[in-house]
């Protein structure tokens, strides 16, 4: 889910929301104490942990809706903190005495613990840039001068007493500053702070808190911000309709900070902001989910400057870059897959000026000033297209990438030098640098890993959905590969939010690719590949198109022999778990197991929990009756049925997620513990972590070794063959 996550996916509010009185009628039955299940008890194979149900049941616009497990929402409960930790416990354990996790632990290990490197920019005189040494935990932010780099930046030594992680970074254009974002257990909530470059001293007065989904932009001389705050007062999923734009001089007290921009009061939206290099244009952004924004702007040379609509109301998406007198403007209006226009301050929309026009056989993603050129991206099934054209679209010439992969890029709109990164699946990550004007380039980075790419392959190939919907597929295994049904596969999707899933170098696959399985990337609907029509084709109440998709990339790679049903594991996480848990509730006869990861799962409920509220754009809300019948058709936990054979499922949670509740990933493991019988039903928590995962590189390594071994377990069984 982008937007920073923004998705926005907070520590959740426990308790049951008000629920409007017009709406719905709860009916609880015994709601606090037990009571006897409401479905006859499935047979009981394996030795879970006790748990209680109750007869809750809830009438929402006339039907009947059953929720056993409510009790397990109250994460701050003492019996449902018991509950948790026995449920990890005895999974820990489970996992732990599979004999092939602890060659995945090595392997993953030699895999991960190598030097990696962000994208790099300059600023001012100086180079920043991320880069994890070879055998540390965690990235270290550097600033390079001249040819010396210098660490600025070190979470490894912050974290020392207290889980706690870096999150953006935001440098000032003269490179003399950078404000930063620290975050406890590794959460979507933070705070912000300031270092001087030149000292390496950071501010003790330049704190501030309330910076969950900061946006930030300096000013041009160097001597504060503007950024996003969110006061801490009201409920969790209500923050984002309470945030403010406001002005920080950097040295005064944050408290007396000046108020831009007030809140929208809409908890579905999301407010950023942006601001021209030259300091003289301030934009606020206002998106309504995902697929609608509002842009306002502020000329700062005016004597009394004055918020002006730039655009308001229409039913697309806006995003601007301001050089000089002109902003330029990427938008999907009247064009699904993106255009670009230049337009004057002051201008009608009528009166903007295509320059970039939508292209039917490519997805353009973004468009900035580079070098004094548009730096266009463009997506063409799933795979990176770069293009550089002159202010006024004219002189198009494409940048050449090596193969079929993903690429980013990195500048400022004066400076000559701009930074671009490439990876594809069997192509390690590889940085250079690039002269706009001349398109020479200069080898920068490649990082290193102890592993041969080219004995692996990757085909492109198409799956069919339900309704005839062409659904890409990348699949990576070792050359060679026999098409024979036998092999063990993965099958990884996400399908939402405009997210586009792309080919790239993921290291932590090669050792399932070398235990002789196949890795499959889907591309469904949802995600933000083929644009907006693409995405909203898989969204609200269309949204069982993105797990139709799904199930049909599955019985494609079942029909075409890569795999079979004793072969496949499905596999997502956050927007993708609610994915997985659709697929093996709708279709359990078609997987061998399920890799369901920090999930959405009660979709009647989710709203009311972490940062649900801000997603109700994408998926709808059950206090809508209309909405409410869409979500409670495929919401996963409402339909576990008694007696099901349901396949084997390893449930991967967070304790401090604030953005999925990990009550989802709760209630949904102790249902499948009480109905299936079928495989068995774990349940393991990622301790002092947030939604994004722990920042060390040890326990990510634990966990995806816990995953893969799991997957060996169900597809292949207790073999003690190594990978």
């Amino acid at each position: 889910m982008r937007r920073f996550f923004a998705c926005a996916f907070l520590v959740a509010s426990c308790g049951d929301a008000v629920k409007p009185a017009s709406v719905v009628s709860s009916a609880p039955v015994a709601a606090s104490s037990p009571a006897a299940p409401m479905h006859p008890p499935s047979v009981k194979q394996f030795d879970y942990p006790a748990t209680r149900s109750e007869a809750m049941v809830d009438t929402l616009f006339g039907a009947k809706v059953e929720d056993p497990y409510r009790w397990l929402e109250d994460g701050s409960s003492a019996e449902v903190r018991a509950w948790t930790t026995a449920q990890d416990d005895r999974t820990r354990r489970r996992l732990a005495s599979m004999p092939q996790r602890e060659a995945f632990v090595n392997r993953l290990s030699e895999l991960a613990y190598v030097e990696s490197m962000g994208l790099p920019v300059r600023h001012g005189k100086r180079l920043f840039f991320s880069r994890r040494d070879a055998g540390k935990e965690k990235a270290v932010f550097y600033v390079r001068e001249g040819s010396v780099d210098r660490v600025l930046l070190d979470p490894i030594q912050w974290a020392k007493d207290k889980p706690v992680s870096l999150g953006r970074t935001f440098v000032s254009h003269d490179g003399e500053k950078v404000a930063y974002q620290v975050r406890p257990n590794n959460s979507d909530e933070a705070i912000v702070k300031v270092i001087d470059v030149a000292t390496g001293k950071v501010s003790e007065t330049d704190v501030i808190e309330g910076a969950k989904y900061a946006g930030l932009a300096w000013s041009a001389k160097g001597n504060g911000f503007y950024y996003v705050f969110l006061p801490m007062g009201p409920s969790v999923s209500e923050r984002p309709g309470f945030a403010e734009l406001r002005f920080h001089k950097l040295g005064d007290d944050p408290k007396n900070d000046s108020l831009v921009r007030e809140k929208t009061g809409d908890s579905k939206t999301f407010l950023n902001v942006s601001a021209s290099h030259d300091g003289r244009w301030l934009f606020a952004v206002i998106e309504h989910g995902w697929s609608r924004t509002d842009l306002h702007y502020m000329d700062l040379r005016e004597k009394k400057p004055v918020w002006k609509t730039l655009v308001e109301g229409r039913d697309a998406r806006f995003e601007v870059t301001a050089f000089r007198d002109t902003f330029y403007v990427w938008t999907d209006d009247h064009a699904a897959r993106g255009k670009v226009m230049a337009v004057k301050p002051g201008e009608k929309i009528d009166a903007w000026k295509t320059i970039v026009s939508e292209r039917p056989d490519a997805t353009l993603r973004d468009a900035s000033v580079l070098g004094r050129k548009l730096a266009l991206t463009y997506l063409k099934d799933a795979a990176s297209v770069l293009q550089l054209v002159d202010l006024n679209g004219k002189n198009g010439r494409n940048v050449a990438l090596p193969t079929l992969g993903l690429a980013s890029w990195a500048g400022t709109e004066s400076d000559d030098k701009s930074y671009i990164s490439f990876s594809s699946f069997t192509h390690p990550t590889e940085i250079v640098e690039l002269s706009v004007r001349s398109a020479t380039t200069r080898f920068v980075y490649r990082t290193n890993v102890p592993l041969d790419p080219s004995a692996f392959e990757v085909e492109q190939t198409f799956a069919k959905s339900a309704d005839g919907t062409k659904v890409p597929l990348f699949v990576v295994h070792k050359k060679g590969f026999a098409k024979d049904g036998s092999a063990s596969a993965i099958l990884y999707g996400y399908g939402g939010f405009q997210v586009a899933q792309t080919p790239t170098f993921v290291p932590s696959i090669f050792p399932w690719l070398e235990h002789g399985g196949v890795y499959v990337l889907a591309i469904l609907r949802g995600g933000g590949e083929y644009g907006e029509a693409w995405h909203r084709d898989g969204m609200l109440h269309k949204k069982q198109n993105v797990f139709s998709d799904f199930i049909a990339a599955s019985e494609y790679l079942i029909a075409e022999k890569y795999t079979s049903k004793k072969g496949l594991v499905v596999r997502g996480g956050s927007n993708g778990g609610l994915l997985v848990g659709a697929a093996i509730t709708q279709r359990p006869d078609l997987f061998a197991g399920a890799l369901c990861g920090v999930p959405l799962l009660d979709m009647v409920r989710y709203h009311r929990f972490g940062s649900g509220r801000t997603w109700i754009e994408e998926y709808g809300s059950s206090e809508d009756a209309s909405d409410f019948h869409a979500l409670h058709a495929y919401s996963p936990y409402h339909h576990v049925t008694s007696g099901v054979t349901y396949p084997p499922l390893l449930l991967l949670s967070a304790d401090a997620d604030d953005r999925v509740d990990p009550m989802h990933a709760r209630k949904f493991a102790a249902i499948m513990q009480e109905r299936s019988s079928g495989g068995e039903v774990l349940l393991r928590i990622e301790r002092n972590s947030g939604h994004g995962g722990a920042d060390m590189v040890k326990a990510n390594v634990a966990k995806l070794a816990d995953e893969y071994a799991f997957a060996v377990s169900v597809t292949q069984g207790p073999a003690t063959s190594t990978p």
